[in-house]
């Protein structure tokens, strides 16, 4: 891509290289000084960047990074790594001193995972940086920024970088990850946020409500104006186009075996503002949202297991897929097709 190209996301923030781990007893207690067998090590992509750019990239749309990697082996990586899964590194910038983030991520049988993290070079990221390169962000429809709790230097000024992005007519979204910090540190964001949706247990934690409805009351009553919701594991997700409206989306039953549930929620998240760049319905972008974050958890890591446009939206039972998307994914980098029946129930498709 060129300094012309017009990019449909730029996804800002978190930038990681991840270590899979598979398979620890993650629910028994790991003792000092005892070995445990395990599968070869891996290395992925990790942090929203590389979840939500890969998920972007898969489902037809440009796609940019934007953060800070370290002048090391594992920047090195991830620039490689980005080529190809289709996200332009043009927004990638080595740090004169912090280290590449990375993440070792400890996977159970199940597909259950925790991480022992490194927030490195992606914490230096401020508000002088997005301005610094706001010329970026003139060429992109949307800007994806996470996560919030672990940007110690951007999120005081927060606020006003989703302004400064919404007044070059970026849509702006913020995804959350680990407790997803407190109310009182999101609320200032919340009316210049276009589409928020974090996991149940980022927004139970920042609300104090355990009800989806109540947890997206509480937005609305901090300023939230555009689309908030709440992830819901198992029972799928709760979406809030505009006040009073709620769009209650179902699991989706992923099309092959639970490897990973990593990324699965940044892949929700990709997925339902992919879908609202193309025009659907917001009940549709949750489909195709939840459809994503169901074909991430087939796959070690968060990009092995996503499927092109065509596919997720069969999976997610959207009936029609535009003449632009087809052309765009019948790419020949895509994974293997498979094929695979509609369910209609479905498992977890976030944490």
């Amino acid at each position: 891509m060129d300094d012309s190209d017009e990019y449909d996301c730029i996804v800002c923030g978190s930038c990681v290289v991840d270590v899979l781990v598979r398979p620890l007893p993650l629910h028994d207690s790991i003792v000092a000084g005892q070995l445990y067998h395990v599968e070869p090590l891996q290395l992925e992509t990790g942090g929203v960047v590389s979840n939500s750019g890969a998920t972007f990239a898969r489902l037809g749309m440009k796609v940019a990074g934007f953060s800070f990697i370290g002048n090391d082996e594992f920047g090195s990586y991830i620039r490689t790594r980005y080529e190809s899964l289709g996200i332009d590194t043009v927004g990638l910038t080595v740090h004169p001193v912090e280290a590449t983030s990375t993440t070792a991520v400890l996977i159970d049988s199940q597909g259950e995972r925790t991480f022992a993290h490194c927030v490195g070079a992606p914490r230096e990221l401020d508000i002088k940086w997005f301005e610094k390169n706001l010329d970026l962000f003139l060429r992109g429809r949307s800007a994806v920024i996470g996560y919030f709790s672990l940007m110690p230097k951007l999120e005081a000024n927060l606020p006003q970088v989703l302004e400064m992005l919404q007044e070059v007519n970026c849509l702006t979204v913020l995804e959350t990850a680990g407790t997803g910090g407190t109310l009182e540190e999101l609320s200032p964001s919340l009316p210049v946020v276009d589409v928020y949706i974090p996991s149940f247990q980022e927004a139970s934690n920042q609300t104090k409500q355990t009800n989806a409805r109540e947890i997206i009351k509480v937005y609305r009553d901090q300023g939230a104006k555009g689309v908030v919701g709440v992830k819901l594991g198992a029972e799928g997700a709760m979406v809030s186009p505009s006040p009073e409206e709620f769009v209650e989306i179902e699991a989706v039953k992923p099309p092959g075996a639970v490897l990973d549930t990593t990324g699965a929620g940044d892949a929700f998240l990709a997925g339902y503002v992919a879908g609202m760049l193309k025009g659907l319905t917001p009940a549709d972008s949750g489909r195709l949202a939840a459809a994503a974050g169901a074909c991430c958890v087939t796959g070690l890591g968060a990009s092995q297991g996503l499927r092109n446009y065509a596919e997720t939206a069969s999976l997610a039972g959207l009936t029609s897929v535009s003449a632009t998307s087809a052309d765009q994914l019948s790419d020949s980098a895509a994974p293997n097709t498979v094929e695979f029946t509609l369910m209609s129930s479905g498992v977890r498709t976030n944490e």
